[in-house]
Protein backbone atom coordinates (compact mmCIF):
# COMPACT_ATOMS: atom_id res chain seq x y z
CA UNK A 1 0.00 0.00 0.00
CA UNK A 2 3.04 2.02 0.72
CA UNK A 3 4.72 2.08 -2.53
CA UNK A 4 1.51 2.53 -4.25
CA UNK A 5 1.13 5.62 -2.36
CA UNK A 6 4.26 7.04 -3.06
CA UNK A 7 4.21 6.26 -6.94
CA UNK A 8 1.03 7.75 -6.87
CA UNK A 9 2.36 10.85 -5.38
CA UNK A 10 5.42 10.94 -7.39
CA UNK A 11 2.91 10.70 -10.57
CA UNK A 12 0.73 13.59 -9.25
CA UNK A 13 3.36 16.01 -8.41
CA UNK A 14 4.67 16.87 -12.17
CA UNK A 15 0.44 17.35 -12.50
CA UNK A 16 0.28 20.19 -9.37
CA UNK A 17 3.18 21.62 -10.58
CA UNK A 18 2.10 22.18 -14.48
CA UNK A 19 -0.02 25.25 -15.19
CA UNK A 20 -2.36 25.23 -18.28
CA UNK A 21 -2.56 27.82 -20.80
CA UNK A 22 -5.46 29.70 -19.56
CA UNK A 23 -2.91 29.79 -15.88
CA UNK A 24 -0.05 30.72 -17.52
CA UNK A 25 -2.44 33.62 -19.46
CA UNK A 26 -3.29 34.42 -15.85
CA UNK A 27 -0.39 34.82 -14.42
CA UNK A 28 1.11 37.17 -17.14
CA UNK A 29 -1.90 39.36 -16.74
CA UNK A 30 -0.98 39.52 -13.39
CA UNK A 31 2.75 40.54 -13.92
CA UNK A 32 1.69 43.09 -17.30
CA UNK A 33 -1.39 44.59 -14.58
CA UNK A 34 1.31 45.17 -11.58
CA UNK A 35 3.50 46.94 -14.24
CA UNK A 36 0.71 48.91 -15.35
CA UNK A 37 -0.02 50.28 -12.06
CA UNK A 38 3.55 51.36 -10.84
CA UNK A 39 4.14 53.15 -14.14
CA UNK A 40 0.20 54.89 -13.48
CA UNK A 41 1.51 56.13 -9.69
CA UNK A 42 4.65 57.19 -10.80
CA UNK A 43 3.71 59.13 -14.22
CA UNK A 44 0.83 60.56 -11.27
CA UNK A 45 3.42 61.87 -9.27
CA UNK A 46 5.48 63.17 -12.36
CA UNK A 47 2.19 65.17 -13.39
CA UNK A 48 1.92 66.54 -9.58
CA UNK A 49 5.94 67.94 -9.84
CA UNK A 50 5.76 69.24 -13.39
CA UNK A 51 8.52 72.33 -12.13
CA UNK A 52 10.69 69.89 -11.04
CA UNK A 53 10.02 67.55 -14.20
CA UNK A 54 10.27 70.48 -16.64
CA UNK A 55 12.10 73.37 -15.46
CA UNK A 56 14.43 71.35 -13.35
CA UNK A 57 15.18 68.21 -16.16
CA UNK A 58 13.68 68.29 -19.09
CA UNK A 59 14.02 71.72 -20.17
CA UNK A 60 17.77 71.96 -17.81
CA UNK A 61 20.26 71.02 -20.92
CA UNK A 62 19.12 74.01 -22.98
CA UNK A 63 20.36 76.39 -20.29
CA UNK A 64 24.15 77.17 -20.64
CA UNK A 65 23.60 77.24 -16.57
CA UNK A 66 23.23 72.92 -17.07
CA UNK A 67 26.36 71.36 -14.96
CA UNK A 68 27.41 69.83 -18.32
CA UNK A 69 27.51 72.91 -19.95
CA UNK A 70 29.85 74.73 -17.11
CA UNK A 71 32.17 71.94 -17.15
CA UNK A 72 32.41 71.68 -20.73
CA UNK A 73 33.18 75.59 -20.98
CA UNK A 74 36.24 74.68 -18.15
CA UNK A 75 37.26 71.93 -20.45
CA UNK A 76 37.18 74.14 -23.46
CA UNK A 77 39.16 76.44 -21.86
CA UNK A 78 42.20 74.22 -20.47
CA UNK A 79 42.48 72.54 -23.74
CA UNK A 80 41.84 75.84 -25.86
CA UNK A 81 38.96 74.05 -28.04
CA UNK A 82 36.45 76.78 -28.16
CA UNK A 83 33.71 74.46 -29.93
CA UNK A 84 33.04 72.74 -26.92
CA UNK A 85 31.76 75.73 -24.52
CA UNK A 86 28.09 76.08 -24.25
CA UNK A 87 27.82 79.55 -23.03
CA UNK A 88 25.76 81.59 -25.53
CA UNK A 89 22.56 78.79 -26.13
CA UNK A 90 19.47 81.32 -26.94
CA UNK A 91 17.20 78.73 -27.72
CA UNK A 92 13.82 79.78 -28.25
CA UNK A 93 11.12 77.30 -27.32
CA UNK A 94 7.13 77.96 -28.57
CA UNK A 95 4.39 76.05 -28.04
CA UNK A 96 1.53 75.99 -31.34
CA UNK A 97 -1.23 74.14 -30.69
CA UNK A 98 -3.82 75.09 -28.45
CA UNK A 99 -3.55 71.63 -26.08
CA UNK A 100 0.23 71.25 -26.90
CA UNK A 101 1.94 71.99 -23.74
CA UNK A 102 -1.01 69.82 -21.77
CA UNK A 103 -0.43 66.78 -24.22
CA UNK A 104 2.66 67.23 -23.38
CA UNK A 105 2.75 67.67 -20.10
CA UNK A 106 0.70 64.04 -19.67
CA UNK A 107 3.11 62.52 -22.13
CA UNK A 108 6.33 63.30 -20.48
CA UNK A 109 4.62 62.27 -17.05
CA UNK A 110 4.32 58.97 -18.69
CA UNK A 111 7.90 58.99 -20.07
CA UNK A 112 8.92 59.54 -16.64
CA UNK A 113 6.92 56.77 -15.13
CA UNK A 114 8.27 54.30 -17.77
CA UNK A 115 11.90 55.05 -16.96
CA UNK A 116 11.36 55.18 -13.24
CA UNK A 117 9.84 52.05 -12.61
CA UNK A 118 11.90 50.23 -15.67
CA UNK A 119 13.56 48.06 -12.85
CA UNK A 120 10.16 47.24 -11.57
CA UNK A 121 8.78 46.26 -14.87
CA UNK A 122 12.12 44.21 -15.55
CA UNK A 123 11.59 42.50 -12.19
CA UNK A 124 8.05 41.30 -12.96
CA UNK A 125 9.18 39.99 -16.51
CA UNK A 126 11.65 38.11 -14.84
CA UNK A 127 9.18 36.88 -12.39
CA UNK A 128 7.48 35.71 -15.18
CA UNK A 129 9.98 34.00 -16.91
CA UNK A 130 12.07 32.23 -13.72
CA UNK A 131 9.71 29.31 -12.69
CA UNK A 132 10.73 27.96 -16.44
CA UNK A 133 14.42 28.02 -15.78
CA UNK A 134 16.19 25.32 -14.78
CA UNK A 135 17.99 25.57 -11.57
CA UNK A 136 21.25 25.55 -13.63
CA UNK A 137 19.45 28.45 -15.43
CA UNK A 138 18.47 30.40 -12.24
CA UNK A 139 21.59 30.23 -10.65
CA UNK A 140 23.72 31.43 -13.62
CA UNK A 141 21.20 34.47 -14.48
CA UNK A 142 20.62 35.38 -10.57
CA UNK A 143 21.70 39.36 -11.35
CA UNK A 144 19.85 39.32 -14.42
CA UNK A 145 17.40 42.41 -13.49
CA UNK A 146 20.08 44.43 -11.20
CA UNK A 147 22.44 44.19 -14.73
CA UNK A 148 19.41 45.28 -16.83
CA UNK A 149 18.34 48.10 -14.72
CA UNK A 150 21.86 49.09 -13.78
CA UNK A 151 23.10 49.20 -17.98
CA UNK A 152 19.85 51.16 -18.67
CA UNK A 153 19.89 53.66 -16.09
CA UNK A 154 23.53 54.26 -16.69
CA UNK A 155 22.76 54.85 -20.35
CA UNK A 156 19.96 57.03 -19.46
CA UNK A 157 22.34 59.11 -17.09
CA UNK A 158 25.12 59.05 -19.86
CA UNK A 159 22.61 60.69 -22.95
CA UNK A 160 21.32 63.28 -20.62
CA UNK A 161 24.15 64.35 -18.95
CA UNK A 162 26.19 63.96 -22.25
CA UNK A 163 24.65 63.40 -25.54
CA UNK A 164 21.39 65.48 -24.86
CA UNK A 165 23.23 68.85 -24.08
CA UNK A 166 25.31 68.50 -27.11
CA UNK A 167 22.54 67.64 -29.48
CA UNK A 168 20.44 70.39 -28.25
CA UNK A 169 23.08 73.00 -28.65
CA UNK A 170 24.15 71.35 -32.03
CA UNK A 171 20.95 71.50 -33.83
CA UNK A 172 19.17 74.37 -31.57
CA UNK A 173 22.34 76.25 -32.87
CA UNK A 174 22.43 74.84 -36.29
CA UNK A 175 22.29 77.72 -39.35
CA UNK A 176 21.60 76.76 -42.76
CA UNK A 177 21.66 80.90 -43.82
CA UNK A 178 21.85 84.24 -41.24
CA UNK A 179 18.33 84.73 -42.52
CA UNK A 180 17.04 81.66 -41.48
CA UNK A 181 16.42 82.17 -37.14
CA UNK A 182 15.94 78.88 -35.02
CA UNK A 183 12.53 79.12 -32.92
CA UNK A 184 11.91 75.22 -31.83
CA UNK A 185 8.45 73.89 -31.27
CA UNK A 186 8.04 72.10 -27.90
CA UNK A 187 6.88 68.90 -29.41
CA UNK A 188 9.89 68.98 -31.57
CA UNK A 189 12.19 69.79 -28.42
CA UNK A 190 10.67 67.18 -26.16
CA UNK A 191 10.67 64.50 -28.77
CA UNK A 192 14.60 64.64 -29.13
CA UNK A 193 15.41 64.81 -25.89
CA UNK A 194 13.31 61.99 -25.15
CA UNK A 195 14.64 59.75 -28.05
CA UNK A 196 17.76 60.62 -27.54
CA UNK A 197 17.91 59.39 -23.98
CA UNK A 198 15.61 56.57 -23.98
CA UNK A 199 17.35 55.08 -27.08
CA UNK A 200 20.86 55.51 -25.66
CA UNK A 201 19.06 53.25 -22.55
CA UNK A 202 18.55 50.61 -25.33
CA UNK A 203 22.21 50.68 -26.70
CA UNK A 204 23.28 50.20 -23.05
CA UNK A 205 21.85 47.16 -22.91
CA UNK A 206 24.09 45.43 -25.72
CA UNK A 207 25.98 43.18 -22.84
CA UNK A 208 22.89 41.69 -22.29
CA UNK A 209 21.44 40.77 -25.80
CA UNK A 210 24.87 39.61 -26.68
CA UNK A 211 24.57 37.41 -23.52
CA UNK A 212 21.36 36.08 -25.32
CA UNK A 213 22.11 35.97 -28.51
CA UNK A 214 25.44 33.73 -27.69
CA UNK A 215 23.40 31.62 -25.61
CA UNK A 216 21.17 30.72 -28.10
CA UNK A 217 24.01 30.53 -30.69
CA UNK A 218 23.13 33.25 -33.04
CA UNK A 219 26.09 35.57 -32.49
CA UNK A 220 29.87 34.48 -31.71
CA UNK A 221 32.96 36.17 -30.02
CA UNK A 222 34.53 35.23 -33.79
CA UNK A 223 31.68 37.52 -35.78
CA UNK A 224 32.04 40.36 -33.45
CA UNK A 225 35.48 40.23 -33.58
CA UNK A 226 36.01 39.80 -37.57
CA UNK A 227 33.02 43.01 -37.38
CA UNK A 228 34.62 44.79 -34.98
CA UNK A 229 35.83 47.48 -37.57
CA UNK A 230 32.24 48.09 -39.53
CA UNK A 231 31.42 48.77 -35.41
CA UNK A 232 33.34 51.02 -35.09
CA UNK A 233 32.70 52.99 -38.35
CA UNK A 234 29.15 52.82 -37.12
CA UNK A 235 29.77 54.00 -33.35
CA UNK A 236 31.99 57.10 -35.24
CA UNK A 237 29.19 57.80 -37.51
CA UNK A 238 26.76 58.00 -35.24
CA UNK A 239 28.91 60.00 -32.62
CA UNK A 240 29.30 62.71 -35.51
CA UNK A 241 25.10 63.60 -36.11
CA UNK A 242 24.85 63.62 -32.24
CA UNK A 243 27.69 65.64 -31.19
CA UNK A 244 28.92 69.27 -32.19
CA UNK A 245 31.27 69.09 -35.52
CA UNK A 246 34.47 68.55 -33.47
CA UNK A 247 36.44 65.94 -33.12
CA UNK A 248 36.73 65.96 -29.10
CA UNK A 249 33.08 65.52 -28.61
CA UNK A 250 32.61 62.87 -31.00
CA UNK A 251 35.72 60.69 -28.76
CA UNK A 252 33.34 61.40 -25.85
CA UNK A 253 30.36 59.45 -27.15
CA UNK A 254 32.05 57.39 -29.07
CA UNK A 255 34.22 55.95 -26.35
CA UNK A 256 31.85 54.27 -24.07
CA UNK A 257 29.86 52.89 -26.75
CA UNK A 258 33.05 51.20 -28.17
CA UNK A 259 33.98 50.28 -24.62
CA UNK A 260 30.42 48.54 -24.41
CA UNK A 261 30.66 46.57 -27.96
CA UNK A 262 34.70 45.59 -26.64
CA UNK A 263 32.61 44.33 -22.72
CA UNK A 264 30.09 42.36 -24.94
CA UNK A 265 33.23 40.52 -26.80
CA UNK A 266 34.47 39.48 -23.50
CA UNK A 267 30.76 38.23 -22.34
CA UNK A 268 30.22 36.94 -25.79
CA UNK A 269 33.20 34.78 -25.66
CA UNK A 270 32.56 33.72 -21.52
CA UNK A 271 29.22 32.41 -22.69
CA UNK A 272 30.41 30.45 -26.31
CA UNK A 273 33.39 28.78 -23.88
CA UNK A 274 30.59 27.75 -21.56
CA UNK A 275 28.16 26.39 -24.11
CA UNK A 276 30.66 24.61 -26.48
CA UNK A 277 31.60 22.89 -23.09
CA UNK A 278 28.32 21.69 -22.18
CA UNK A 279 27.51 20.83 -25.72
CA UNK A 280 30.65 18.35 -25.79
CA UNK A 281 29.88 16.97 -22.04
Amino acid sequence: MTEETSTKKTKKKPKENEMSFWEHLEELRWHILRSILAVLILAIIAFLNRHIIFDMIILAPKDSEFITNRLLCKLADLISVKALCIDDLALKIINIKMSGQFMTHMYISFVAGIIVAFPYILAEIWGFIRPALLPKEKKNSGGAVFVCSLLFISGVLFSYFLIVPLTVNFLGTYHVSEFVQNTISLSSYISTVVSVTFSVGLVFELPVFIYFLTKVGIVTPTFMRKNRKYMLVIILVLSAIITPPDVFSQILVCLPLFGLYEISIKISERVYRKREIEMAG
